[in-house]
């Protein structure tokens, strides 16, 4: 049930055609597209024609003109039906967010009309084998072709998600500041052929249709306009896209949570050892009811950081975001440990398929940034304390 202090009608009625739309594809599709080894092509594109993966993208550019809170309802309810589109969070969430923001008319021309209709996919690179959470410690840098204006791009990334289905990456790197020689982050479009540009699959124990790379940019030459936004922007930049990936990937662990307690519960209601359901018993109640609590309570903080940043406050929605990510991966991480716990040994067979839901829920604790960094920010930010970093 929603609330009109929560969310509007329009919300509402989102969610229930999003929800209808996910359970017509269901856990069974998506387990069947992992077993294969392929794609969720399918419900992408026609989420896409749906007019739900272009729901926060600007309406001149094929976009629904609202906002992230309408986003993250989207995947939260495709995820809590089964079938999470992980590419969202990078996609339309981070890569189109910045662009709908900071990149040029050329920018938004090429690339959100596509984004918004599903035709077009762009992965996002940040993370790098020797800087993990710590963001200032990047090395890709970028530096001038005085000869040709050209940028010539150097670096490596790691656990970068889809690359092999994205067109291009939006690739965080460093260029250095001609006035105080301190390197500035920037962000730089990266077409998946480009020369130097090569990727390597990393080999993980998660079941996801979206797989991880390591990437190796090799003096990979851009044009001058494959630079996004301002190069004196710096951190702006790289925040508004960092804010919407916390609160998708709440929304991402917030579904995910929701379908392994349905399942408990469907479980709870009908398995009978003794004369009652084991779901009459409060030893399976109450953590039951325990992690639905804590699943409704990081929603809220999602909508919360959801609203902020759609009203345009970059730092309160930063702070809020933050609190959302953290809170929605203790939450997952709890119920998907207490559903398969109230299923017993049916929750470790494949016949129920929670088991592998294990590996998965822990992803929302470590990415895109690990709990602990959530902490630290708080610490520093929000309760004043000193550094000790």
């Amino acid at each position: 049930m929603t609330h009109g202090l929560i969310e509007t009608e329009e919300h509402s009625a989102l969610r229930a055609s999003v929800a209808a739309l996910g359970k017509r594809y269901g856990r069974a599709y998506f387990a069947d597209v992992v077993a294969q080894g392929k794609h969720t092509d399918a419900l992408w594109l026609e989420a896409a024609e749906l007019g739900y993966l272009g729901v926060s993208l600007p309406e001149e550019y094929g976009g629904g003109g609202a906002g992230i809170q309408e986003l993250s309802l989207v995947l939260e309810e495709l995820g809590a039906a089964g079938c999470p589109l992980l590419m969202m969070v990078v996609s339309p969430a981070i890569c189109g967010t910045v662009i709908s923001r900071f990149g040029t008319e050329e920018q938004k021309r090429a690339w959100l009309p596509g984004l918004a209709d599903g035709t077009r996919k762009m992965a996002f690179g940040i993370t790098e084998p020797d800087a993990g959470s710590n963001s200032h410690r990047i090395t890709t840098t970028a530096r001038r072709d005085a000869a040709t204006g050209d940028w010539l791009l150097t670096g490596r990334k790691v656990f970068i998600s889809g690359v092999d289905i994205a067109e291009a990456t939006l690739v965080v790197g460093r260029t250095e500041d001609a006035r105080t020689g301190k390197l500035k982050p920037c962000l730089f479009i990266v077409p998946r052929d480009a020369a130097g540009f090569t990727r390597h699959q990393i080999d993980m124990e998660l079941g996801a249709p979206e797989k991880q790379f390591e990437l190796v940019l090799d003096d990979v030459r851009l044009p001058a306009d494959a630079l996004v936004g301002d190069e004196d922007a710096g951190l702006l930049q790289l925040f508004a896209g960092l804010n919407p990936e916390r609160i998708m990937t709440a929304a991402f662990a917030l579904g995910m949570a929701r379908y392994c307690i349905e399942q408990a519960l469907d479980y709870a209601r009908t398995r009978q050892v003794w004369k009652e359901p084991i779901g009459a018993h409060q030893a399976i109640a109450h953590p039951l009811a325990q992690v639905h609590i804590e699943v409704e309570c990081a929603r809220l903080m999602m909508q919360k950081a959801a609203r902020l940043y759609d009203a345009g406050d970059d730092i309160g929605a930063g702070e809020a975001a933050n609190m959302a990510k953290y809170a929605a991966g203790e939450a997952c991480v709890r119920a998907v440990d207490q559903s398969v716990h109230t299923l017993g040994g049916n929750g470790l067979t494949r016949e129920y398929g929670l088991a592998q839901m294990i590996t998965a829920s822990r992803v929302a604790r470590i990415a895109p940034v690990s709990r602990e960094m959530i902490l630290n920010y708080v610490s520093h930010q929000t309760l004043g304390l000193p550094k000790s970093y």
